[in-house]
C-alpha cells in the first residue's frame, strides 16, 4: 500500500512539473502594407496648367 501511495504521489508532482513547461512561440507574419506611390508632379500639374492657359488668355487679350 505504501508503494501504490508513492507511485501516486510521484505521478502527481511529475504532472504539475509538465504543467508550466516550456512551448514554442506562434510565429506571427508581418503585415507587409503597399501603398501605391504617384509623383510629386501630381498634385502641381493642373495648377500650372491653369495658369498658362490664363496666362495665354490675357495675352491675347492685349
Amino acid at each position: 500500500m505504501k508503494k501504490l501511495a508513492l507511485a501516486a504521489a510521484l505521478s502527481v508532482v511529475a504532472t504539475g512539473a509538465f504543467a508550466g513547461g516550456i512551448i514554442e512561440p506562434a510565429v506571427i507574419e508581418p503585415v507587409v502594407i503597399v501603398e501605391d506611390t504617384s509623383s510629386s508632379a501630381g498634385g502641381i500639374l493642373v495648377p500650372v496648367l491653369a495658369l498658362i492657359l490664363i496666362a495665354a488668355a490675357v495675352a491675347a487679350n492685349n
